[in-house]
């Protein structure tokens, strides 16, 4: 199903709504974003590859929720929050793709980290690195303030 079709749905089943008010909370989730990039980047330092795969997924998340929010809207669950991404930024060729999918693969991955204690080194290297990527997106980003 293509995007703008689920995030159609999503709108009508309460996964998304209008929010034109959460465009002020756009600068709370990069700042909330950049905090759960250093502690991942702290865990690679210390070993804790479980946190750091933890930390860089909820970075990846405050990054996609900005981004919703500076349409002006929220999310109610993560899989419409991906849709969202896909429908208001990658099909306009604002966003990459392999920013939206790294960031399942994170959800995933922190998922394994979170419940079945499931984690490894390469695993949180590579989310640490994604999530670098996807801050530099927004933060070069001109439609977030």
């Amino acid at each position: 199903m293509g995007s703008k079709v689920a995030f159609e749905k999503c709108l009508k089943k309460n996964g998304l709504k209008i929010a034109s008010a959460a465009t002020q909370l756009v600068g709370k989730e990069i700042e909330a974003a950049a905090t759960d990039l250093q502690e991942a980047k702290a865990g690679l330092a210390r070993q804790s590859y479980k946190w750091s795969t933890i930390q860089s997924y909820y970075a990846m998340f405050h990054l996609a929720r900005a981004l919703l929010y500076a349409k002006g809207y929220r999310e109610k669950s993560h899989y419409c929050l991906r849709v969202a991404l896909e429908a208001l930024y990658v099909e306009d060729g604002d966003l990459p793709v392999h920013i939206v999918d790294a960031f399942q693969v994170a959800k995933e991955l922190r998922e394994n980290a979170d419940y079945e204690a499931h984690f490894s080194e390469s695993g949180a290297r590579k989310l640490v690195s994604a999530a670098e990527d996807f801050f530099l997106y927004v933060a070069r980003s001109e439609r977030t303030p």
